[in-house]
């Protein structure tokens, strides 16, 4: 991604399209896929693809400000990315999100580590 393209973001959809604990996956040309997700009032997104098992994030279960994965159970913190239990290790991506005139928008650019 070039300069240029910092700080483009994506439509994930509008407020009120997800409900607490429920996730979207967002898509934009050139980017890896992103799952959206609603929880304790906030929206978070890290990239889809799980570190360890290579399943959908968007597909799994958030539980407080955590998704399991439905594949083999590890949970990531949807805050950092951090990985919490066994077996995934490697954290995940994480991106910002904003919510501008009623539209969820998630930068196509991750957060600074």
């Amino acid at each position: 991604m070039s300069d240029q393209d910092d700080e483009r973001w994506t439509t994930a959809g509008r407020v009120g399209d997800l409900a607490e604990g429920e996730a979207v996956l967002v898509t934009s040309p050139g980017c890896p896929a992103r799952a959206l997700f609603l929880a304790g009032g906030d929206y978070f997104a890290l990239d889809d693809v799980c570190s360890h098992g290579k399943s959908s994030l968007s597909e799994g279960f958030v539980e407080g400000t955590a998704v399991e994965c439905v594949l083999h159970g590890a949970l990531f913190d949807l805050r950092t990315g951090k990985a919490l239990t066994m077996p995934a290790t490697v954290p995940m991506t994480t991106y910002p999100v904003r919510v501008s005139d009623g539209e969820i928008l998630v930068r196509d650019r991750p957060h600074e580590n």
